[in-house]
């Protein structure tokens, strides 16, 4: 099972004029800042708020009518459970996603405002894995992961298609792509997109520092679990283990992993707002984050990174703000 080119313009057929072309944007004082030339694909600015919809779109898309009457069930806590319950919603399916009780509010009510029945869980005593598989036992609901399905990593890869294609209507070309990492579903899709158009072109998973599964995994060149108990901004990006069908890819398309500090990821929420005029989620603006704190050297370079949400909480907002005031 693998995911490739032809899976993912195909899923790009199917979200066509269904999900947002999101743009490729330039802003003068980042690239003078990093003395790079830096194109922004703010998914931010995605139906839901973040990539996930592409995925889950695509994904359910293809259940035939006797699936579709039976529904889907689904584990987030929040972008996932937001784009399926959308991607449900405009199919004409009923959703229900096990979310955990201390998920963002901002990502909670929108679940339910998408028609969405919400199952909540703690996560210090129960398993969302398998609270849903039960839920899909039950009903008859199709189990749809957050990132272990081609479907789901096909769909994520329109981001990458779309970089190229962009960059090339531009008459650019790219040396690096730095993308969130989380489950790596984002990542492998993307990262198998800008391999099989531009080959050359480096990619870049970054990660929470409390959250370096992939980068631990590179390390020892096997898939290896983290204690995935600290705090982090990036709730989006908790995951703690590299999924088997993910890593299978990222292992072989993935440059290397880049870690951010939560300092590195409230000062780049921070700088987002202000030099960007873009609300972006802590998970997902670990990209930029990556850049502003010099985890890797881009000077005199192309380079392309992927904001992939905007749902943050207004109380997180505000703290970002305020512990940098004036971000440079």
């Amino acid at each position: 099972m693998t995911v490739n080119i032809k899976n993912i313009r195909q899923a790009a057929a199917r979200l066509d004029g269904v999900a947002v072309r999101t743009p490729l944007l330039q802003n003068d004082y980042l690239n003078q800042r990093l003395q790079a030339k830096v194109f922004i694909k703010p998914e931010s600015l995605q139906h839901i708020g973040a990539f996930k919809f592409r995925g889950a779109y695509n994904r359910l898309s293809q259940l035939n009518e006797e699936q579709r009457a039976l529904g889907v069930v689904a584990f987030s806590s929040g972008n996932h459970a937001q784009g399926i319950a959308l991607a449900a919603r405009l199919l004409g399916m009923q959703a229900t996603i096990v979310m955990p009780s201390d998920a963002p509010a901002l990502k909670l009510e929108g679940t339910q405002r998408l028609g969405a029945t919400i199952r909540s869980y703690e996560r210090a005593s129960e398993v969302r894995e398998e609270i849903a598989a039960d839920i899909a036992a039950d009903t008859g609901a199709t189990l749809v992961p957050a990132f272990e399905d081609p479907d789901i990593i096909a769909g994520q890869g329109t981001c990458g298609l779309e970089i190229i294609e962009q960059m090339d209507a531009l008459g650019e070309t790219t040396q690096s792509v730095l993308i969130p990492c989380g489950g790596g579903g984002l990542l492998a899709g993307t990262s198998t997109a800008v391999k099989a158009l531009s080959p050359a072109t480096l990619v870049y998973g970054v990660e929470p520092q409390h959250y370096d599964d992939h980068l631990r995994s590179r390390q020892v060149g096997h898939r290896v679990a983290i204690d995935a108990t600290a705090a982090t901004l990036c709730d989006a990006l908790m995951a703690p283990m590299p999924g088997e069908l993910t890593w299978s890819i990222n292992s072989k398309s993935v440059t290397d992993f880049l870690l951010v500090t939560e300092e590195d990821v409230a000062h780049a929420v921070s700088f987002a707002f202000r030099y960007l005029k873009l609300v972006v989620e802590p998970g997902g603006v670990v990209a930029l984050a990556a850049l502003l704190a010099n985890k890797l050297d881009v000077s005199g370079s192309t380079v392309a990174i992927l904001l992939s949400g905007g749902n943050i909480d207004s109380t997180v907002f505000t703290r970002c703000l305020q512990q940098y005031p004036s971000p440079e």
